[in-house]
Protein backbone atom coordinates (compact mmCIF):
# COMPACT_ATOMS: atom_id res chain seq x y z
CA UNK A 1 0.00 0.00 0.00
CA UNK A 2 0.92 3.38 -0.50
CA UNK A 3 1.08 4.95 2.60
CA UNK A 4 3.23 8.12 3.48
CA UNK A 5 5.09 8.25 6.37
CA UNK A 6 2.81 10.43 8.16
CA UNK A 7 -0.11 7.95 7.60
CA UNK A 8 2.07 5.43 8.96
CA UNK A 9 3.36 6.85 11.90
CA UNK A 10 -0.06 7.99 12.92
CA UNK A 11 -1.91 5.70 12.32
CA UNK A 12 -0.39 2.40 12.33
CA UNK A 13 2.26 2.81 14.72
CA UNK A 14 3.05 2.28 18.36
CA UNK A 15 -0.86 0.79 18.64
CA UNK A 16 -2.02 -0.41 21.91
CA UNK A 17 -5.53 -1.70 21.17
CA UNK A 18 -7.15 -2.47 17.30
CA UNK A 19 -11.05 -3.01 17.98
CA UNK A 20 -12.77 -4.63 14.25
CA UNK A 21 -15.82 -3.47 14.21
CA UNK A 22 -16.78 0.04 14.47
CA UNK A 23 -20.57 -0.73 15.49
CA UNK A 24 -22.33 -0.28 18.85
CA UNK A 25 -20.00 -2.89 20.74
CA UNK A 26 -16.89 -1.56 19.22
CA UNK A 27 -17.26 2.05 20.03
CA UNK A 28 -18.65 1.09 23.64
CA UNK A 29 -15.50 -1.15 23.72
CA UNK A 30 -13.27 1.97 22.56
CA UNK A 31 -14.76 4.14 24.86
CA UNK A 32 -14.44 1.89 27.77
CA UNK A 33 -10.88 1.53 27.42
CA UNK A 34 -10.09 5.27 26.85
CA UNK A 35 -11.87 5.67 29.79
CA UNK A 36 -9.03 3.15 31.79
CA UNK A 37 -6.07 4.12 29.72
CA UNK A 38 -6.07 7.80 28.69
CA UNK A 39 -2.91 7.59 27.03
CA UNK A 40 -3.29 4.27 25.01
CA UNK A 41 -3.54 4.73 21.18
CA UNK A 42 -6.98 3.00 19.73
CA UNK A 43 -7.78 2.36 16.16
CA UNK A 44 -10.60 0.97 15.12
CA UNK A 45 -11.09 -0.76 11.78
CA UNK A 46 -14.42 -1.17 9.97
CA UNK A 47 -14.72 -3.09 6.75
CA UNK A 48 -18.06 -0.67 5.59
CA UNK A 49 -18.26 2.97 4.91
CA UNK A 50 -20.48 2.37 7.95
CA UNK A 51 -20.64 -0.13 10.37
CA UNK A 52 -21.76 -3.54 8.42
CA UNK A 53 -23.40 -5.63 10.46
CA UNK A 54 -26.73 -4.42 12.16
CA UNK A 55 -25.65 -1.20 14.32
CA UNK A 56 -26.96 1.04 11.88
CA UNK A 57 -29.48 -0.82 10.32
CA UNK A 58 -31.40 -2.10 13.38
CA UNK A 59 -35.23 -0.93 13.93
CA UNK A 60 -34.33 1.34 16.81
CA UNK A 61 -36.47 -0.70 18.96
CA UNK A 62 -35.14 -0.19 23.15
CA UNK A 63 -36.56 -3.62 23.87
CA UNK A 64 -35.39 -6.91 25.90
CA UNK A 65 -37.98 -9.27 24.58
CA UNK A 66 -42.03 -9.55 23.93
CA UNK A 67 -43.71 -12.52 25.74
CA UNK A 68 -44.05 -15.15 23.62
CA UNK A 69 -40.41 -14.78 22.89
CA UNK A 70 -39.58 -14.57 26.44
CA UNK A 71 -41.57 -18.01 27.05
CA UNK A 72 -40.10 -19.28 24.13
CA UNK A 73 -36.75 -19.11 25.83
CA UNK A 74 -37.90 -20.94 28.50
CA UNK A 75 -38.16 -23.91 26.38
CA UNK A 76 -35.00 -24.02 25.67
CA UNK A 77 -32.95 -21.95 28.21
CA UNK A 78 -33.48 -22.43 32.31
CA UNK A 79 -35.50 -19.07 34.14
CA UNK A 80 -32.49 -18.11 35.72
CA UNK A 81 -30.62 -17.67 32.21
CA UNK A 82 -33.47 -16.34 30.98
CA UNK A 83 -33.55 -13.81 33.95
CA UNK A 84 -30.08 -12.88 33.63
CA UNK A 85 -30.19 -12.30 29.56
CA UNK A 86 -33.17 -9.85 30.40
CA UNK A 87 -31.18 -8.52 33.50
CA UNK A 88 -28.36 -7.97 30.66
CA UNK A 89 -30.41 -6.47 28.11
CA UNK A 90 -31.91 -3.71 30.96
CA UNK A 91 -28.88 -3.16 32.05
CA UNK A 92 -27.41 -2.22 28.80
CA UNK A 93 -30.24 0.02 28.02
CA UNK A 94 -29.79 2.12 31.12
CA UNK A 95 -25.99 2.12 30.35
CA UNK A 96 -26.65 3.94 26.59
CA UNK A 97 -29.10 6.24 27.70
CA UNK A 98 -26.82 7.41 30.41
CA UNK A 99 -23.91 7.29 27.92
CA UNK A 100 -25.54 9.01 25.24
CA UNK A 101 -28.78 10.94 26.61
CA UNK A 102 -32.13 10.57 25.93
CA UNK A 103 -32.43 13.47 23.78
CA UNK A 104 -29.36 12.43 21.71
CA UNK A 105 -30.90 9.47 20.83
CA UNK A 106 -34.78 10.53 20.58
CA UNK A 107 -35.24 7.89 23.15
CA UNK A 108 -39.75 8.10 23.33
CA UNK A 109 -40.91 5.67 25.73
CA UNK A 110 -44.37 4.86 24.07
CA UNK A 111 -44.26 1.30 25.54
CA UNK A 112 -44.44 -1.74 23.42
CA UNK A 113 -47.25 -4.09 22.25
CA UNK A 114 -47.07 -7.74 20.71
CA UNK A 115 -49.84 -8.84 18.30
CA UNK A 116 -51.20 -12.27 17.90
CA UNK A 117 -52.66 -12.94 14.28
CA UNK A 118 -56.09 -14.51 14.31
CA UNK A 119 -54.05 -18.11 13.59
CA UNK A 120 -52.10 -17.68 16.41
CA UNK A 121 -54.75 -18.87 18.94
CA UNK A 122 -52.29 -21.58 20.97
CA UNK A 123 -49.16 -19.08 21.42
CA UNK A 124 -51.68 -16.36 22.12
CA UNK A 125 -53.49 -18.83 24.87
CA UNK A 126 -49.95 -19.95 26.29
CA UNK A 127 -49.26 -16.78 26.40
CA UNK A 128 -52.13 -15.26 28.30
CA UNK A 129 -52.14 -17.87 30.42
CA UNK A 130 -48.32 -17.49 31.84
CA UNK A 131 -48.55 -13.79 31.50
CA UNK A 132 -48.49 -13.59 35.69
CA UNK A 133 -45.37 -16.19 35.95
CA UNK A 134 -43.33 -13.91 33.59
CA UNK A 135 -43.97 -10.87 35.84
CA UNK A 136 -43.02 -12.43 38.94
CA UNK A 137 -40.70 -14.07 37.18
CA UNK A 138 -38.97 -10.24 35.85
CA UNK A 139 -40.31 -8.57 39.19
CA UNK A 140 -37.12 -8.63 40.77
CA UNK A 141 -35.84 -6.77 37.70
CA UNK A 142 -38.44 -4.09 37.17
CA UNK A 143 -40.36 -3.75 40.48
CA UNK A 144 -43.27 -3.71 38.87
CA UNK A 145 -45.53 -5.87 36.55
CA UNK A 146 -43.93 -5.79 32.68
CA UNK A 147 -46.86 -7.18 30.63
CA UNK A 148 -50.36 -6.75 30.79
CA UNK A 149 -53.48 -7.42 28.67
CA UNK A 150 -55.20 -4.61 26.66
CA UNK A 151 -57.38 -4.00 24.01
CA UNK A 152 -55.95 -2.88 20.69
CA UNK A 153 -56.97 0.64 19.97
CA UNK A 154 -55.23 1.09 16.68
CA UNK A 155 -57.38 -0.35 14.83
CA UNK A 156 -55.10 -3.45 13.39
CA UNK A 157 -56.90 -6.28 11.21
CA UNK A 158 -57.09 -10.13 11.39
CA UNK A 159 -55.70 -10.02 15.09
CA UNK A 160 -56.50 -11.56 18.61
CA UNK A 161 -59.12 -9.50 20.81
CA UNK A 162 -56.19 -8.48 22.88
CA UNK A 163 -52.58 -7.42 22.70
CA UNK A 164 -50.38 -7.25 25.67
CA UNK A 165 -48.78 -4.02 26.09
CA UNK A 166 -44.96 -3.46 27.72
CA UNK A 167 -45.00 0.29 29.66
CA UNK A 168 -41.00 -0.43 29.58
CA UNK A 169 -40.10 -0.61 26.18
CA UNK A 170 -39.20 2.07 23.88
CA UNK A 171 -37.82 3.30 20.18
CA UNK A 172 -35.00 5.34 19.63
CA UNK A 173 -33.31 6.88 16.00
CA UNK A 174 -30.68 4.19 15.80
CA UNK A 175 -28.79 7.23 13.18
CA UNK A 176 -28.66 9.60 15.71
CA UNK A 177 -27.13 7.22 18.45
CA UNK A 178 -24.82 6.03 15.89
CA UNK A 179 -23.81 9.67 15.20
CA UNK A 180 -23.61 10.69 18.36
CA UNK A 181 -21.07 7.41 19.46
CA UNK A 182 -18.96 8.02 16.67
CA UNK A 183 -18.39 12.05 17.62
CA UNK A 184 -17.66 10.67 20.68
CA UNK A 185 -15.25 8.38 20.06
CA UNK A 186 -13.52 10.64 17.98
CA UNK A 187 -14.17 13.55 20.37
CA UNK A 188 -11.77 10.57 22.61
CA UNK A 189 -8.93 10.75 20.36
CA UNK A 190 -9.92 7.45 19.13
CA UNK A 191 -9.19 6.69 15.09
CA UNK A 192 -11.58 5.32 13.16
CA UNK A 193 -10.80 3.84 9.45
CA UNK A 194 -13.81 2.95 6.92
CA UNK A 195 -13.60 0.33 4.15
CA UNK A 196 -10.60 -1.59 5.50
CA UNK A 197 -11.46 -5.04 6.13
CA UNK A 198 -8.95 -7.36 8.11
CA UNK A 199 -7.46 -10.43 6.30
CA UNK A 200 -6.11 -12.29 8.77
CA UNK A 201 -3.92 -12.12 12.05
CA UNK A 202 -1.20 -13.47 13.60
CA UNK A 203 0.08 -13.80 16.85
CA UNK A 204 3.11 -13.09 18.23
CA UNK A 205 4.99 -13.04 21.89
CA UNK A 206 4.04 -9.32 22.63
CA UNK A 207 1.47 -8.44 20.26
CA UNK A 208 -0.46 -9.22 16.91
CA UNK A 209 0.30 -8.97 13.66
CA UNK A 210 -3.09 -7.58 11.70
CA UNK A 211 -2.95 -8.08 8.00
CA UNK A 212 -4.91 -6.02 5.54
CA UNK A 213 -5.27 -5.61 2.02
CA UNK A 214 -1.29 -6.21 0.99
CA UNK A 215 -0.28 -4.73 4.10
CA UNK A 216 0.38 -5.76 7.99
CA UNK A 217 1.30 -3.97 11.44
CA UNK A 218 1.33 -4.08 15.22
CA UNK A 219 -1.01 -4.17 17.81
CA UNK A 220 -0.59 -5.09 22.01
CA UNK A 221 -3.96 -6.44 21.90
CA UNK A 222 -6.47 -7.34 19.08
CA UNK A 223 -10.35 -7.19 19.57
CA UNK A 224 -12.96 -8.48 17.41
CA UNK A 225 -16.41 -6.77 17.57
CA UNK A 226 -17.91 -8.28 14.67
CA UNK A 227 -20.63 -10.18 15.52
CA UNK A 228 -22.71 -11.59 12.94
CA UNK A 229 -19.49 -11.87 10.91
CA UNK A 230 -17.52 -13.58 14.18
CA UNK A 231 -18.42 -17.07 12.70
CA UNK A 232 -15.00 -18.05 11.66
CA UNK A 233 -13.69 -16.47 14.92
CA UNK A 234 -15.54 -18.59 16.91
CA UNK A 235 -15.87 -21.98 15.27
CA UNK A 236 -19.61 -21.70 14.12
CA UNK A 237 -20.75 -20.50 16.99
CA UNK A 238 -22.12 -17.69 15.92
CA UNK A 239 -23.83 -17.77 12.70
CA UNK A 240 -25.14 -14.93 10.88
CA UNK A 241 -28.73 -13.94 10.58
CA UNK A 242 -29.95 -11.34 7.66
CA UNK A 243 -32.74 -9.40 9.11
CA UNK A 244 -34.88 -7.75 5.93
CA UNK A 245 -36.49 -4.62 6.56
CA UNK A 246 -38.70 -1.91 4.57
CA UNK A 247 -40.24 1.62 5.60
CA UNK A 248 -42.90 3.92 3.82
CA UNK A 249 -43.45 7.18 2.70
CA UNK A 250 -44.74 9.66 4.94
CA UNK A 251 -48.29 9.00 6.17
CA UNK A 252 -50.15 12.06 7.34
CA UNK A 253 -52.18 11.81 10.50
CA UNK A 254 -50.52 8.57 11.32
CA UNK A 255 -51.76 7.58 14.64
CA UNK A 256 -49.66 4.46 15.48
CA UNK A 257 -47.13 5.10 18.35
CA UNK A 258 -44.95 2.55 19.78
CA UNK A 259 -42.92 -0.79 18.93
CA UNK A 260 -44.70 -3.58 17.52
CA UNK A 261 -43.84 -7.27 17.75
CA UNK A 262 -45.27 -10.41 16.06
CA UNK A 263 -44.86 -14.24 15.98
CA UNK A 264 -42.30 -14.30 18.76
CA UNK A 265 -40.48 -11.28 17.58
CA UNK A 266 -39.81 -12.55 13.78
CA UNK A 267 -41.92 -9.66 12.72
CA UNK A 268 -41.58 -6.17 14.53
CA UNK A 269 -42.66 -2.47 13.50
CA UNK A 270 -42.87 1.27 14.54
CA UNK A 271 -43.59 4.26 14.21
CA UNK A 272 -40.93 7.25 12.65
CA UNK A 273 -41.00 10.45 11.00
CA UNK A 274 -44.73 9.84 10.43
CA UNK A 275 -43.86 6.30 8.65
CA UNK A 276 -44.03 2.56 9.31
CA UNK A 277 -40.99 0.80 9.81
CA UNK A 278 -41.91 -2.93 9.21
CA UNK A 279 -39.02 -5.91 9.43
CA UNK A 280 -38.43 -9.59 10.11
CA UNK A 281 -39.83 -13.16 8.01
CA UNK A 282 -36.35 -14.59 8.62
CA UNK A 283 -38.29 -17.98 9.75
CA UNK A 284 -39.87 -17.99 6.71
CA UNK A 285 -36.26 -18.88 4.96
CA UNK A 286 -33.97 -19.66 8.03
CA UNK A 287 -31.35 -21.48 5.70
CA UNK A 288 -31.55 -18.75 3.11
CA UNK A 289 -31.25 -16.35 5.73
CA UNK A 290 -28.47 -17.39 7.50
CA UNK A 291 -25.94 -15.04 5.68
CA UNK A 292 -23.60 -12.20 5.13
CA UNK A 293 -24.82 -11.17 2.18
CA UNK A 294 -26.88 -7.82 1.99
CA UNK A 295 -29.99 -7.93 -0.03
CA UNK A 296 -33.56 -8.86 -0.20
CA UNK A 297 -36.11 -11.82 -1.53
CA UNK A 298 -39.53 -11.79 -2.87
CA UNK A 299 -40.42 -14.55 -0.38
CA UNK A 300 -40.14 -12.62 2.28
CA UNK A 301 -40.90 -8.76 1.16
CA UNK A 302 -43.81 -10.31 -0.12
CA UNK A 303 -45.07 -11.42 3.57
CA UNK A 304 -43.75 -7.63 5.00
CA UNK A 305 -46.25 -6.36 1.86
CA UNK A 306 -49.00 -8.46 2.72
CA UNK A 307 -48.91 -7.90 6.87
CA UNK A 308 -48.62 -3.99 5.98
CA UNK A 309 -51.65 -4.04 3.47
CA UNK A 310 -53.91 -6.31 5.60
CA UNK A 311 -52.79 -6.02 9.26
CA UNK A 312 -51.05 -3.18 9.83
CA UNK A 313 -52.55 -0.53 7.77
CA UNK A 314 -55.72 -2.28 5.93
CA UNK A 315 -57.28 1.36 5.78
CA UNK A 316 -54.97 3.39 4.97
CA UNK A 317 -53.32 4.42 1.50
CA UNK A 318 -49.47 4.11 1.69
CA UNK A 319 -46.24 4.08 -0.46
CA UNK A 320 -42.95 1.85 0.13
CA UNK A 321 -39.94 4.42 -0.40
CA UNK A 322 -37.43 2.32 0.59
CA UNK A 323 -35.89 -1.52 1.56
CA UNK A 324 -32.86 -2.68 3.36
CA UNK A 325 -31.14 -5.71 5.16
CA UNK A 326 -28.63 -6.50 8.36
CA UNK A 327 -26.78 -8.92 9.47
CA UNK A 328 -27.23 -10.09 13.08
CA UNK A 329 -25.32 -12.62 15.21
CA UNK A 330 -27.14 -15.86 17.00
CA UNK A 331 -26.44 -19.05 17.97
CA UNK A 332 -27.34 -22.13 19.65
CA UNK A 333 -27.82 -20.26 22.97
CA UNK A 334 -28.69 -16.41 23.44
CA UNK A 335 -26.33 -16.19 25.71
CA UNK A 336 -23.57 -13.46 23.93
CA UNK A 337 -19.83 -14.88 23.78
CA UNK A 338 -16.92 -12.87 25.54
CA UNK A 339 -14.12 -14.37 25.80
CA UNK A 340 -10.47 -13.83 25.74
CA UNK A 341 -9.34 -16.25 22.13
CA UNK A 342 -5.41 -16.18 23.20
CA UNK A 343 -2.81 -14.36 24.68
CA UNK A 344 -3.51 -10.91 22.75
CA UNK A 345 -6.56 -11.62 21.34
CA UNK A 346 -10.48 -11.22 22.37
CA UNK A 347 -14.20 -11.07 21.27
CA UNK A 348 -17.36 -9.64 21.99
CA UNK A 349 -20.02 -11.55 20.21
CA UNK A 350 -23.38 -12.76 19.23
CA UNK A 351 -25.78 -10.22 20.32
CA UNK A 352 -28.55 -12.45 19.98
CA UNK A 353 -30.88 -9.92 17.73
CA UNK A 354 -30.69 -7.56 20.25
CA UNK A 355 -27.55 -5.18 19.84
CA UNK A 356 -29.40 -2.23 20.55
CA UNK A 357 -30.31 -3.25 24.10
CA UNK A 358 -27.23 -5.55 25.06
CA UNK A 359 -24.62 -3.91 22.80
CA UNK A 360 -23.37 -1.27 25.20
CA UNK A 361 -22.86 -3.65 27.81
CA UNK A 362 -20.86 -6.10 25.65
CA UNK A 363 -18.26 -3.68 24.51
CA UNK A 364 -18.08 -2.53 28.44
CA UNK A 365 -17.42 -6.40 29.53
CA UNK A 366 -15.14 -6.53 26.13
CA UNK A 367 -12.92 -3.54 27.59
CA UNK A 368 -13.36 -5.30 31.03
CA UNK A 369 -11.58 -8.62 30.01
CA UNK A 370 -8.26 -6.58 28.81
CA UNK A 371 -8.07 -4.34 31.90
Amino acid sequence: MNFSYWELKNWFTAIDFTIVGSGIVGLHCALALREKFPESKILILEKGILPQGASTKNAGFACFGSLSEIIDDLKSHSEEAVFQLIQKRWKGLQLLRKNLGDETIDFKPYGGYELFLKDEESTYTECLQKLSFINDLLKPLLRNDVFAKEVDRFAFQGIQEHVIFNPFEAQIDTGKMMNALLKKAIANNILILNQVEVKSFQEKTNSVEVTLDEFSFPTKKLLFATNGFASELTNNKVKPARAQVLITEPIPNLDIKGTFHLDKGYYYFRNIDNRILLGGGRNLAFEEETTTELGQTELIQNRLERLLKEVILPNTDYKIEHRWSGIMGLGATKNPIVEQLSEHVYCGVRLGGMGVAIGSLIGQELADLVI
